[in-house]
């Protein structure tokens, strides 16, 4: 676990080691949330990631006979 310092202007760095292994970009953009008493950071995933997410799955309905 590594150990980072807030900065007067309330700034941290990231370890490279943890950039690397989550492929963190300069600019890229993080969701910052409470768990319990800790702060996550998780990397925001741009749109075109979800891009092909449902491929495979079935679309076909089946529709129920008409009731008279």
């Amino acid at each position: 676990m590594d150990i980072v310092t807030v900065s007067p202007k309330f700034q941290v760095v990231i370890p490279k080691e943890l950039r690397q292994s989550l492929n963190i970009q300069a600019g890229q953009k993080l969701r910052a949330r409470i768990q319990g008493e800790h702060i996550e950071l998780i990397p925001e995933q741009p749109m075109s990631a979800a891009r092909g997410f449902l491929a495979g799955i079935e679309t076909e309905v089946t529709r129920e006979k008409d009731r008279v």
